[in-house]
């Protein structure tokens, strides 16, 4: 059953938008920061199309395969970009 109006209400809308969220703020504070970057752009797109990818999927009813991409992003977050990575 697929939704019609913009609106947010599954909880695929608030995980993608929340990881999304988290991604956005990452990307900002490197890119406000005063060392050489570490990463690049197109290291953010992957993580950013999977979770529109992961809350479209969500919502067509396919919970399951959607949690499962929500998880790969959150992996390909943690291991490429390592947000926690505190060496510069």
């Amino acid at each position: 059953m697929a939704r019609e109006t913009g609106d947010v209400h599954t909880i695929n809308d608030w995980m993608t938008m929340g990881v999304f969220a988290g991604l956005i703020v990452l990307f900002l504070h490197r890119s406000m920061g005063t060392a050489e970057p570490r990463d690049h752009l197109w290291q953010y797109l992957p993580p950013a199309v999977g979770c529109a990818i992961a809350n479209y999927i969500g919502n067509q009813g396919y919970g399951v395969w959607a949690g499962l991409l929500l998880l790969g992003v959150i992996g390909y977050i943690l291991v490429v970009l390592k947000p926690f990575d505190q060496t510069t």
